[in-house]
């Protein structure tokens, strides 16, 4: 079965690998980039089925655009895949305001736009399914991500909650969560410059793994791209997909502590409850 995709961020990394992926088991994609002039090479060897649009997903209004273009030119769009996104590195307080606010923008608001965007279309044609490029960072924290994870955790709860309010118009979502992966993605992390106060912190042990490359990255960007494009075969949609032994093991850990502590509160939690007088 061919589909029709709409990927954002296919310059490289996740979305590079899963164009190529797709566009060579015949299926057809719409490839945003943020830069005119990306994937020359895929466009002239597979003529129409790969149809590439610019996008700035911090562009609301270019956004709607976009998306109203794509479903105009391909009346059916089966899948839609949220990957845009970048890393913002560095303890919280050595973040800049401007800093913040665009990583916001771009891996959370512009995530929710494109969803926003779609969902019109794809109530109108009465299916679809929506990737969300998450990360194991949307379950557990490293220091130094404290905004990159503040990104993954909260889309992941807007995905949950819309996925309740579509779930009868034949709309299904999935939450991808790869581990570490060998994308690239490190080179393109924005990392403001340390403050000394953190040296021997926690933040600034991570700060010299990822410099010394003693980071480990398990993950493959390719295996992981097809895991992903094999996710859209599952049926029922699975609500989350992590990829990856790393994140596997790093999410299993602390899902456990989360519930014990959580079972540990119960008499606490109970005590919160508003007691009913017995009348007389």
């Amino acid at each position: 079965m061919t589909r029709t995709w709409f990927i954002t961020g296919t310059s490289s990394g996740l979305g590079l690998e899963m164009t190529k992926i797709l566009l060579a088991r015949g299926d057809t994609v719409i490839a945003t980039v943020r830069k005119p002039g990306i994937l020359t090479d895929l466009t002239a060897q597979y003529g129409h089925r790969l149809y590439v649009m610019q996008l700035d997903v911090t562009d609301t209004a270019q956004i709607r655009d976009v998306i109203n273009q794509a479903f105009a030119r391909y009346p059916t769009i089966d899948v839609i895949v949220n990957n845009a996104g970048y890393g913002l590195f560095g303890a919280a307080e050595e973040l800049g305001d401007d800093q913040i606010v665009h990583q916001i923008n771009t891996n959370i608001i512009g995530s929710i736009q494109v969803i926003r965007a779609a969902l019109p279309h794809l109530r109108a044609q009465k299916h679809g399914r929506i990737l969300q490029v998450s990360s194991e960072g949307g379950q557990i924290a490293y220091p130094n991500f404290s905004l990159y994870h503040t990104t993954k955790w909260g889309i992941e709860g807007f995905v949950e909650a819309v996925r309740q309010e579509v779930s009868g118009f034949g709309i299904d979502f999935t939450i991808i969560e790869p581990g570490p992966t060998q994308t690239g993605f490190g080179d393109g992390l924005i990392s403001p410059p340390p403050l000394d106060a953190y040296k021997g912190t926690p933040a600034h042990q991570v700060r010299e793994a990822i410099a010394n490359g003693n980071f480990a990255i398990k993950g493959d960007a390719v295996n992981t791209a097809r895991a992903m494009v094999n996710s859209v075969d599952v049926t029922p949609a699975p609500l989350r997909v992590t990829l990856g032994s790393t994140a596997y093991h790093a999410i299993h850990a602390a899902l456990h502590e989360r519930l014990r502590s959580l079972e540990a509160q119960k008499d606490i939690a109970f005590s919160a409850d508003r007691v009913e007088t017995q009348r007389p």
